[in-house]
């Protein structure tokens, strides 16, 4: 989902710039009122800059990646999620991919504006019904559909808004390869959840977890 250094010119990634920072400000406060959300924020930020690097595969105009984020957005909660992405990309560009630093905020977009997406249509109405909904598999596998949809669909919005002819075939092909995610990643989740349901009263996972209020099936 990285979009590369070179393909969007600078003034359209200073409007990105503040597209960016206006979703995280909007949602800053009501992170900082939460403390355990902030432990929760670093922690996605961590796991996601694992995730990044432990597969990341160039594919056309982009990148291959497993990212973990429904697994990080069931287990964490929203704002840390949210927030984890961009501290994760901003992590990955000082200690591994400096020339991402660029078009940092493009791909904070391309990851964040999916996951609010997938928070207020799916994902909210979800936590808030859980006394009567159990999470499944194919629960998962719908998060996850709609999830990389998303963000490949932010990929292509960025493609055609750069200076670099990019052919339609080339972007095609980088959205097929995220059916490999959707296909791995709900199993992941899942077994996932399930190893913190077990632990679930314990205290550092309560602190460092919400899964509390899910129910699987």
């Amino acid at each position: 989902m990285h979009i590369e250094p070179g393909f969007i010119a600078q003034t359209k990634i200073m409007l990105a710039n503040a597209g960016a920072v206006a979703v995280l400000a909007y949602y800053a406060r009501a992170l900082l009122l939460q403390p355990a959300a902030i432990m929760r924020a670093l922690l996605a930020a961590v796991f996601f800059s694992v995730f990044m690097q432990s597969f990341h595969v160039n594919v056309g105009p982009s990148e291959l990646h497993f990212v973990g984020a429904m697994a990080m957005y069931l287990t964490l909660g929203f704002l840390p999620t949210l927030f984890g992405f961009a501290l994760g990309l901003l992590l990955q560009g000082l200690l591994f991919e400096p020339a991402d630093l660029a078009h940092l905020a493009v791909n904070a977009l391309s990851l964040i504006l999916p996951l609010v997406a997938v928070h207020y249509t799916l994902g909210r109405r979800l936590r808030e019904t859980t006394n009567d909904h159990h999470i499944r598999w194919r629960t998962i596998l719908k998060l996850d559909a709609a999830y990389y949809g998303g963000v490949t669909t932010m990929v292509g919005f960025w493609l055609l808004a750069s200076d670099v002819v990019t052919p339609f075939a080339a972007w095609a092909a980088f959205a097929a390869s995220y059916l490999a995610v959707v296909a791995i990643e709900p199993l992941f989740t899942y077994a996932t959840l399930r190893l913190l349901k077990r632990y679930e009263h314990r205290p550092w996972v309560r602190f460092c977890f919400a899964v509390d209020g899910l129910k699987l099936a």
